[in-house]
């Protein structure tokens, strides 16, 4: 979709990703190192952030101006390795993570449940954003990111569409004409990230329009995170779930013992909670739960 043709179709915008959103609740890539086209937030020693960025439509070729996905990130106790995939969840389908998580979670004991928690899938949403202000790294500025975000940012945007007052009228953050500046504050709030104080300024255009298509031209693809073929198959993610968890009855206690120093010795990926606070979590966790006991 070309600029011209974003400006025409603005009017509809609104209703268009609220529906959107409401479809994505009823239904249901791993890079090596830091993937440089995504951006967040600095903090200082006490946790605390801010930086000013704008939401961006949706990418050319593209229907909504966010993705949403599962994974799983958590450290196996018995082998010291790393689980982090992308749960087959996102795609509607079975995951064997998904699956254990279940079976610990109505099995009646707290320390299982505790194990489900701690393994459970984490949301996150991607968007692209233009950075207006990143004092932390100023060189972060007047460029295009991928975002990363998590529920309580994603109910933001979906509260700034659906007012819930009279007297606020709905605005469409990712609009380069009509949308507003969000400003990211942060804090941190019992033990977690806190981003409740964050807010949108008010409505106003990013640029000029020759600024704005320089921008929107900057745009990257979100279809890769959900993409089937950047998920594992079932079988592959099960295989690696036995392996990190030590239920691969193949091991002998050496390579077991071997397994643990090289999981110990070798560079790892650091997994940042991405939920604004563990009630988030709990919440989809128990409803998650529920609903494949459910299906059993």
């Amino acid at each position: 979709m070309t600029l011209a043709a974003l400006k025409k179709s603005r009017s509809s915008s609104i209703d268009k990703l609220v529906n959107a959103a409401a479809s994505l609740n009823e239904s249901t890539e791993q890079r090596a190192g830091p993937d440089p086209r995504m951006w967040k937030p600095t903090v200082d020693a006490a946790e605390n952030g801010y930086a000013v960025i704008r939401f961006l439509p949706a990418p050319e070729g593209e229907e909504l101006p966010w993705v949403r996905y599962w994974d799983h990130g958590f450290k196996g106790k018995n082998t010291g390795m790393w689980y982090i995939e992308k749960s087959l969840t996102t795609l509607g389908q079975k995951d064997p993570v998904g699956e254990l998580n279940s079976k610990l979670w109505n099995s009646g004991r707290d320390e299982d449940k505790q194990t489900a928690r701690d393994q459970k899938r984490r949301l996150h949403y991607v968007s692209n954003i233009y950075v207006i202000s990143d004092s932390k790294n100023p060189e972060n500025e007047g460029k295009v990111f991928l975002y990363q975000f998590g529920k309580r940012i994603f109910d933001k945007l979906m509260a700034a569409m659906q007012p819930e007052y009279e007297d606020e009228q709905p605005i469409n953050p990712f609009d380069l004409w009509e949308g507003a500046d969000f400003k990211i504050k942060i804090r941190k709030q019992d033990g977690w990230r806190n981003y409740d104080r964050s807010e949108f300024a008010a409505p106003s255009a990013l640029a000029d329009d020759e600024e704005m298509e320089r921008i929107y031209a900057q745009c990257h693809s979100l279809q890769e995170f959900t993409d089937p073929s950047t998920f594992k198959s079932y079988d592959e993610l099960k295989a690696r779930l036995d392996t990190v968890l030590g239920n691969d009855d193949t091991f002998t206690p050496q390579q077991m013992e071997d397994l643990s120093v090289t999981a110990e010795s070798a560079p790892m990926k650091t997994v940042e909670p991405v939920s604004m606070s563990s009630t988030d979590d709990d919440d989809d966790t128990m409803s998650y739960f529920s609903k494949l006991a459910n299906e059993d």
